[in-house]
């Protein structure tokens, strides 16, 4: 049996995904399990994280199961990650051993690695997670690396509670400013996930720079064919948020600029006003506001936004320790 990995849902059909999203639903009304009973899994960090240590290590607790937290460079050894490298700089032991090692002491290997905003061409390669799933023989899970797979399922199940079908559900997924550059693994996933659940997605984005990476636009395309909606750019702030049903913000570099921050900063200034507030979310068809958290209030999103009956960002933070239970518990049993 080939071994299956968990590191992005373009991997996963449709039905894999809903079923993933059912699994989810059901270890939200009854929490505890026995799914990963004698089972472990390794936690990589190699950027911090909040809700997404939070949700795995209690995910794997509530099963029966037993997280291990490494921080590489930190609490564990520097890891090297090019083929072929002399290792005489700060790395002390290379992915080819690291993940190994662990497949013979863990059940799963779950990564979260952030791109280091130098080179999108190198960063868009996702070579930290892509190393492992090369040399482990235990499943891998993406915690965030160019994508965030297990955000995708969050906000999926947190649509899904609040407005049923999604189908043709009018989706806006805006930039927003932020005062540092951002990575566009969110938006990326916000993109794959929407229209693969078949709903009308509108990327709303400033200027033509900040479209996302061609690979996602196209995914995004594709999943929209395949699932009966549609995916579409726009600059025009009112167009796009009229009558939509659900807004998800998310603020990322733009990709020409990469490694070049203080040069993109001007274009980012200027477009402070496509904050998500009350005079745009009133031209929305009763939509639900979400982000993936966290969330810098009055830059992102104001507070009366935030603090609105239609903001389930809280809702999409708790899924996040039911989607992974289900992932991981999908997982079990490979290696």
């Amino acid at each position: 049996m080939t071994l299956r990995h968990f590191i992005t849902t373009q991997d996963y059909s449709r039905a894999e995904i809903d079923a993933l999203l059912e699994q989810a639903a059901v270890f939200k009304r009854s929490p505890r399990g026995q799914q990963l009973a004698g089972k472990s899994v390794a936690l990589l960090f190699f950027n911090p994280s909040m809700r997404t240590r939070t949700s795995f290590e209690l995910g794997a607790f509530h099963l029966g199961g037993h997280a291990i937290v490494l921080a590489p460079g930190k609490d564990a050894w520097p890891i090297e990650f090019e083929v072929g490298s002399v290792m005489d700089g700060d790395t002390e032991e290379h992915i080819a051993e690291v993940a190994r090692v662990l497949s013979r002491y863990v059940d799963l290997i779950a990564v979260r690695a952030f791109p280091k905003f130098q080179d999108w061409q190198v960063d868009r390669q996702d070579k930290v997670i892509k190393a492992f799933a090369q040399y482990a023989t235990v499943p891998v899970i993406n915690m965030e690396t160019i994508t965030h797979p297990c955000q995708e399922l969050a906000h999926a199940l947190a649509m899904k509670e609040h407005l049923g079908s999604l189908q043709n559900r009018k989706y806006v997924l805006t930039w927003t400013y932020h005062p540092k550059p951002l990575n566009t693994a969110v938006a990326n996933s916000a993109l794959l996930i929407a229209t693969k659940m078949g709903m009308d997605v509108t990327l709303l984005c400033p200027t033509p720079d900040y479209v996302l990476d061609e690979r996602y636009m196209a995914f995004g395309r594709l999943n929209a064919e395949q699932n009966g909606g549609s995916l579409k750019v726009s600059h025009d702030i009112e167009e796009a948020y009229s009558g939509a049903h659900v807004v998800y913000a998310k603020s990322w570099g733009a990709l020409p600029y990469f490694g070049r921050w203080e040069q993109e900063k001007p274009i980012r200034d200027a477009h402070k006003h496509f904050i998500v507030d009350e005079a745009k979310m009133a031209l929305t068809d009763h939509g639900l506001f979400s982000h993936c958290l966290p969330l810098r209030r009055n830059i992102k999103a104001t507070d009366a936004v935030m603090d609105a009956p239609y903001c389930i960002a809280i809702d999409e933070a708790e899924n996040r320790l039911h989607v992974q239970k289900a992932v991981m518990a999908s997982l079990i049993g490979q290696g």
